[in-house]
């Protein structure tokens, strides 16, 4: 069995309070983009993950796709797989890849061994791996909040517009990210604001706070989201905590100006 994970995008994110559990509240909405990976689950003798493309870092045995593998596999009798993955986006880009692949992993095992589990009980394992993961199960526009595990339906569409993603190979750690950031209340009601659909006014309203702490540090960044507005982008921004850029456009754009990054072009 073969499925295609894919990258999401931050359209604001506004970091309104500190927990007393030391996570972070938030608002933001979380949309889905088509940077891809692979992700292929059979049947097998023994327990196995392997990967191909990007290099994952660390110890493949804390990946995330064999967490939600015996995640699953401590509440029912599944058997043991060989899963293999295809890394295509960014890793600790902000597009949540990681997250995409283990709420793939989920839906894959489901289906495969007949589970029949519901989207809101695979949303509650999903959540166990991480605060983003959740969105992957509908993976659909929505409006998140709290630590970003807890969803209301967003009526956002971008149907017809080309989206530009440039990721400049720069890691942005969690500690660097929130070092700069004071919570505070959103400066707008994202939900009902991005359900206007109304894009020429996003530029001075939807704003992701993690740029006011990333960007003094980071002058690349900053300047490809510049860039971006100079090839026309009806909007961009970073995505999560970076450092993946992006911009809307109306038509297709030329891609030299980023021919140093990674980059994806797609129409939506």
């Amino acid at each position: 069995m073969i499925s295609f994970p894919n990258a999401k995008i931050n359209i604001g994110l506004f970091i309104t309070e500190k927990r007393a559990d030391g996570f972070h509240n938030l608002e933001s909405c979380f949309f889905p983009v088509p940077w891809k990976d692979i992700l292929e689950i059979i049947p097998n003798d023994t327990l196995k993950f392997t990967s191909s493309g990007i290099d994952i870092p660390g110890n493949s045995d804390n990946n995330l796709c064999l967490k939600a593998f015996h995640l699953l596999a401590k509440d029912f009798k599944i058997e043991n797989v060989h899963i293999h993955l295809h890394k295509n986006i960014p890793i600790g880009a902000g597009l949540g890849g990681g997250s995409a692949d283990a709420s793939f992993t989920l839906k894959m095992l489901n289906e495969l061994f007949a589970l029949n589990l519901s989207n809101e009980q695979l949303e509650n394992y999903a959540k166990q791996l991480g605060s983003d993961c959740a969105f992957f199960i509908k993976n659909e526009a929505t409006f998140a909040y709290e630590k970003g595990d807890v969803f209301k339906p967003l009526n956002l569409s971008l149907e017809g517009k080309y989206i530009v993603l440039v990721n400049p190979n720069i890691h942005i750690s969690t500690q660097e990210a929130y070092s700069g950031v004071k919570p505070n209340s959103a400066s707008i009601d994202l939900l009902s604001y991005l359900g206007k659909n109304d894009i020429s006014t996003w530029k001075d309203t939807v704003h992701n706070n993690f740029e006011d702490s990333i960007f003094p540090n980071h002058s690349i960044i900053k300047n490809i989201k510049e860039e971006l507005y100079k090839q026309g982008a009806l909007y961009a921004s970073m995505s999560g905590s970076g450092s993946t850029l992006f911009g809307i456009f109306e038509k297709e754009i030329d891609l030299n100006p980023f021919q140093d990054y990674m980059t994806l072009q797609e129409k939506l």
